[in-house]
Formats: structure tokens, sequence, C-alpha cells
């Protein structure tokens, strides 16, 4: 990068000192836990409705957990795949598989049988820790036919009382005969086996994305890389001492595992935990545990704000609202500050950069590009290079548009044994994105556009294929394209086109339901057009980029 015009780092003056200090992090997570449970043991660490476990205890319960782990034959380096919504066992999973040499492999809990398949295959998944529930209704099936040899199963309603019916609206199944319970493993007073402790280039997790391509594979996060983005969070965001965390994103995504989980723990923190997103439930913990920070995509923030309940005092406490995973209009920044108080500070990142690579700093407000009217994501820390380039890989200037490619230490060292997939997009070590966007010369980044055909669906990504390959399997399809058209809450929705075979007569709500059944609920399509023949090229591919223009004009 010599000569670079952005190894310059402008965005250097808009950063405090605080945010400029050089830091020095802890080796891995479990090394802050170890060093937090030693300096306020007894502070409280989660917050799960009315339950609370203290550091101490978390430290305790996660070393059972190792333990236990071990003594079932899981070694250094195998794969843990932890597949739970925001709850306590979600915590105590991922930091006893840590503890144990682990390398954790967190899975959506809302992947159908087929995708969860494929990464417990891809990653040769040796240990599975799930809920009974979904236990019972389809992982005992789907990890038949995978590696997995050991099955822990966590009931959610464990570590609390309230029993909010909003979100915790099962009961408790009786413990299964092929699984562990996890609760009971965290409590039996295991020790965790010595000499296991990650270093901060060891894989920490795998982190399934479709990236800049198609197929889902795993980013390998290395402890350094969490422990790196979790200190600039500590050190950067000026929270005060004791910080309270709200844990909006969901811990498997790498926002929540890092920004919220990793950050809050680091910071010796309090995370607030409520199973999973609901507009009642998040208000009502905001009310109760008062906290300082919390980071989620728009929609949520549009879900919040158009609650019957909602006042301003639900966010006086917060000190930093961030807002990552989904383009974040500018409109609703406003809108929200004038409505409630706070303003909802901007981000960018990907799983292959360990969430985020440029933000808004705290004492700073984002411009708005005023040709596009698109609001910048941010600027790069103090150790990261942001740079924009042609489809040369040569730098663009700034003000012009390009791919923006990312260089620092919190970018992964490549894809789970993928070393193909590594080449193309971590050519030298630096992230190749796949988004489109500028910089201005004073360093604001900002994101307009992706490279590719990637969907960006309410901070999830979907990758059209994976839809297309679905709709093939239903007989009445002959053509299929997805692509993703604007929506007003999402950001983005997906939409299908299809040409049917002849005879066949299936109404579009009727493939919609088909890939409803197959597939996450943020990749079915919610739109569903049928055409006689899809545009192609003269080689017979089909043209997306059309199909992509016709939604665009009808909309």
């Amino acid at each position: 990068m010599t000569g670079s015009r952005y190894a310059a780092k402008p965005w250097l003056a808009l950063l405090d000192e605080a945010q400029r200090a050089p830091i020095s992090p802890d080796a891995s997570l479990v090394h802050a836990l170890r060093r937090v449970a030693g300096e306020v043991p007894e502070r409280t660490f989660l917050a799960y409705f009315d339950g609370r476990l203290s550091h101490r205890e978390v430290d305790e319960l996660s070393d059972s957990v190792a333990g236990h782990l071990a003594a079932r034959g899981v070694g250094r380096g195998d794969r843990v795949a932890v597949l739970l919504q925001n709850s306590p066992h979600f915590v105590l999973a991922v930091l006893g598989a840590w503890k144990a040499g682990a390398v954790v492999v967190p899975v959506n809990p809302m992947y159908k049988s087929g995708e969860v398949r494929h990464v417990l295959r891809d990653g040769e998944v040796a240990a599975l820790i799930c809920s009974d529930r979904a236990w019972e209704s389809y992982l005992r099936e789907t990890a038949a036919d995978s590696p997995v040899w050991i099955v822990l199963t966590a009931c959610e309603l464990d570590f609390q009382t309230r029993g909010d019916a909003r979100v915790l609206t099962f009961e408790r199944t009786a413990q299964a005969q092929d699984a562990d319970d996890l609760t009971a493993v965290a409590r039996a007073g295991n020790k965790a086996p010595e000499g296991r402790a990650p270093g901060p280039d060891d894989i920490a997790l795998i982190s399934y994305t479709s990236g800049t391509s198609g197929t889902p594979k795993g980013a390998t996060n290395t402890h350094g890389n969490i422990m790196y983005n979790a200190e600039r969070q500590r050190t950067g965001l000026g929270l005060p001492e004791a910080p309270v965390y709200f844990a909006m994103a969901p811990l498997f995504h790498i926002t929540g595992m890092v920004c919220q989980f990793g950050a809050c723990l680091n910071s010796a923190g309090t995370l607030v935990l409520a199973y999973r997103f609901e507009a009642g439930v998040v208000l009502d913990a905001f009310a109760e545990h008062r906290p300082h920070y919390t980071v989620g995509p728009s929609t949520a923030f549009m879900a919040l704000a158009a609650h019957p309940s909602v006042t301003p005092d639900h966010f006086s406490s917060f000190r930093i609202i961030s807002s990552g995973g989904a383009p974040l209009p500018p409109a609703l920044v406003e809108k929200f500050r004038a409505g409630f108080g706070p303003y909802i500070r901007n981000g960018y990142g990907l799983t292959e950069c360990t969430a985020p690579c440029a933000s808004v700093p705290p004492g700073r407000e984002a411009p708005v590009d005023p040709a596009s009217g698109t609001l910048a994501v941010g600027v790069p820390g103090p150790d990261t290079v942001v740079r924009i380039v042609d489809d040369e890989g040569a730098e663009v200037p700034f003000g012009e548009q390009g791919e923006i490619v990312v260089r620092g230490p919190q970018v992964v060292p490549g894809y789970w044994r993928r070393p193909d997939a590594t080449a193309e997009t971590f050519p030298g070590g630096e992230l190749r994105t796949g988004d489109i966007g500028f910089m201005d010369a004073e360093g604001w980044l900002y994101v307009v556009d992706r490279k590719k055909d990637m969907i960006n669906a309410s901070g999830f990504k979907v990758w059209p294929r994976e839809v297309e390959d679905v709709l093939y399997t239903h007989p009445a399809v002959r053509e299929a394209a997805v692509v993703g058209v604007p929506d007003g809450y999402r950001g983005e929705t997906v939409k299908a086109y299809i040409s049917l075979r002849p005879g066949a007569e299936p109404d579009p709500d009727e493939l919609a339901a088909y890939c409803k059944e197959r597939l996450a609920a943020y990749k079915y399509p919610r739109l569903v057009e049928i055409l006689p023949d899809l545009p192609k090229t003269a080689s017979g591919k089909i043209l997306r980029r059309e199909l992509r223009s016709r939604s665009h004009e009808s909309q």
C-alpha cells in the first residue's frame, strides 16, 4: 500500500485520544472472564428476566460445561455447534466450549434441517448444544446424518422464574435419553481441563456466511479478532464503569457475539438477555435494567418506535445506541431522535471482519451524502485501513465509487477449509467485501450498493441461488431467479420470478409456502411473480439485473 491515499488514514482526525490510543487486549474472552471474575466476582454478568448470574457463577458454570465436554472426548480444535437463542445457556455453552479448547460454530436457530445439516457436515462438528424442543422436533434426525456424537440440550426456562409468555411460549419437555441436560451439566461442579486456554491466533468461531459467494462457508474468526474489537469498544465507547448492555442482536450473529457478549464481558459489565426480540419485552427490559448500550438492525428500532407503549423514558439511560446489519435510513435517525432523544449511530462490518470495521464515533454525527442521500456508516478505527478500489484493484480517488476492501486486526485469516475462496476473498490478507461504496476526504465511509447479487433482508444475508435451488425442486418450476427488491421495513425483501413447466398451474402463494417450509423465515420469497419466460443472455444465462430493474420500476 505504499503511496496509498488511504494509508494516510484521514479519519484519525475524527477520533479522540481514547479512540486512537494503542490497546493490549487479553488473549481471549476466556482470559477476560478469569480477569473480571477475579476483580468483581459478585457483579451481575447475566440478567435474564428475573434471573441473575454473577461473573464468578458464570466462570464456575462454564468451567463445569468445559469439564463435561472434555470428559466426553472433546479435544482442542474440535468443533462445537451452538444453536440457541439469547439466554444464559448460549453464554455458558460458548465459554465452556472455549475452555475445553474447542472451536464454536454458532448456528442460527431459524435454520431448517437442510441448512443445519450443511453446517454440521462442513464443519465436521463433534458436539451440538441446542434447545430441547429443537432436538425433539427436527435436530435429532438432522444430527443423525452428520458427524455429531455428543448432544447437550437446554430448556430456556432455566435461570429465571418469570416465564414471560410473550417470548417464553413453551413448556418443559422430558429430558431426552440420547442427550445431556446443559443446565445439570453446568451445575455439576466439573473442573475445566488444564492447559487448554486458547491463544489469540486460535480459531474461536467458524461463522457460516454466504459472504461474497453463494455457498455458505465458515469464516474463521480468531480469539484475537474478537478481542481486538471487544477491546476497541471498551476503550472507545466512553461507557460508565460497570456498563449495562442490552442484547438486542442475536448472540449467534457476529454483531451480537462481539459487540454485545464480547464487549460486555471485556468491560466487566452486565449483559441483559431477553430470549428473542419482541418489542414490548425489549421496552420492559429497558425500563427495568436501564441499559447504557445496545446494537441492532434498523428494523428493530422501527418496531420499538411503533410500539403503543413506547416513551422517551425507555431510552433515557442509554449512552450509545448503534445500528448495523441493515441499511439505516437518515429519516429514521432523525425521527427517532425527535421522538425519543437518542441519536442512532451507524456502523458497518461483516462476519469476515468480526463485526465492525467502521462506525460513527461517540461525539460525532454521520454526514449524509447530498448526491445520493446515503448516510455514512462511520469511519475506520486507528489500526484499520479501508480502501476503495476499481475492478482491477487500483485505488480510486476520494468521492469515487468502487469496491470496499479492509485490512486490519479484525479481519479473519480465511474460510474454513476453503483455500480457493480464501485466496479470492482475502488476497494478501486484505478482505474484498463485495460491497460498493466510497470514502470522502475526511474519512467517512458510505456503502451504496452490493457488487454481487446478495440480498440484505433485515440485516440477514440471503444468497439468491440458495432460494433458487429450493424452487427448482418444485415439480412445477421450469426457471427461477431471485432478486432483492426495496422494502420499507426490511430494507430489502426476497422476490422470486418463475416460469412454469407446461401444464403446471401453481399459484404464487403455493410456491412461497413451499420455500417457507424449507428455508429460514428471512430467506423465503415474500413475493412471487410468474412470467412466461425469464430474460436471458445469448448464452442462456438468466439476467437478474433486468428482473431487478423490473421490480424497482414496479415499486
